[in-house]
């Protein structure tokens, strides 16, 4: 069970996801430019690349707001803000080596209604400003969350399975010998795939598709505008960082402190989050929602049948 970490913990793990989330989207820049132009270029030029997320962060700030004709405009307000609310909620649960901010005894069912939450809020940003283009977006979004909740849920729950338990502490104790990545090694793929999804991230984009001039986000400017993408910024971190805990062995690790390993794991999934997504091109819903349902679904209930009968023979 993790222990619980002190009150101030609750003011820093906002700043710690921004910080996190600013460095990634930071080396995210730099690989796009550098794919765009075909070099990394230097060193100075890689520098100024990795700063523009905070100059565009800066700018948007500054922006004078649009308005569409007769949009909702709490409505779409609502929307921008819950994302990054909900993903700050879901991160309570995650431990820091072995202490977070609340080991929930029903831990992985609060991540996943966190979940539920960012598909309202893209919803409501999508259909909050009264334009076809963000509404198809946020017609998107909820597609793609019917496709992948379902694998998804069956994954993280595999990894409670092989627990016994819903309290994330208790996942990540049950690691200490073996990584559940290892025994386990389908429900973990189809998490990755899923936490791309769930931050319309790399392929599973559509949602903010360039050939929706952005999809959900595409009426958003000024602050509401930083606050939706630093939403799914936050999001996809979050994301990346519950994958440690539930199949990376959370803080169990050599040498190191816990705290270190969990930062070192997280680090190595967000870096292949960001990679993948440059090197897999955006997949058509339709083609998703048939990968998801033909092959990952069954996939992830062979997975979750072969360890509950590991478990039932113990």
């Amino acid at each position: 069970m993790a222990e619980r970490a002190p009150l101030w913990a609750v003011f820093v793990l906002p700043a710690l996801l921004l910080a996190v989330a600013l460095v990634t989207a930071g080396i995210d820049a730099v690989l796009a430019a550098g794919a765009r132009k075909g070099q990394s270029g230097s060193l100075r030029e890689m520098a100024g690349r990795a700063t523009e997320p905070g100059r565009e962060v800066l700018r948007l700030l500054v922006q004078q707001p649009r308005r569409t004709r007769a949009s909702d405009v709490p409505l779409a307000r609502i929307g921008a803000a819950l994302l990054p609310v909900a993903a700050v909620l879901a991160a309570v649960v995650l431990p820091l080596g072995f202490r977070s901010v609340s080991d929930l005894p029903e831990g992985i069912v609060w991540f996943n209604a966190m979940e539920a939450l960012a598909w309202a809020a893209v919803w409501l940003a999508g259909w909050g400003p009264n334009s076809t283009l963000s509404l198809i977006g946020g017609y998107r979004f909820l597609a793609q969350g019917l496709a992948y909740e379902l694998p998804h849920m069956l994954a993280i729950t595999t990894a409670a399975l092989g627990a016994e338990s819903l309290r994330v502490g208790e996942v990540v104790d049950a690691q200490a010998g073996l990584w559940f990545a290892v025994w386990m090694p389908a429900a973990f793929g189809i998490y990755l795939l899923s936490a791309m999804a769930m931050a319309f991230w790399g392929p599973f984009d559509q949602p903010a598709g360039r050939d929706v001039a952005g999809g959900a986000a595409a009426e958003l400017s000024g602050a509401d505008r930083v606050l939706f993408l630093g939403g799914r910024w936050l999001l996809l971190v979050v994301a990346a960082a519950f994958s440690v805990p539930l199949f990376l062995g959370g803080g169990h690790g050599p040498l190191l402190p816990g705290w270190a390993w969990t930062v070192l794991k997280t680090a190595a999934v967000l870096a292949f989050l960001v990679w993948f997504r440059h090197r897999v091109p955006t997949l058509r819903m339709d083609r998703y929602l048939e990968l998801t349902w033909v092959v990952l679904t069954p996939l992830a209930i062979v997975q979750a049948l072969a360890v509950a009968v590991v478990i039932l023979n113990r």
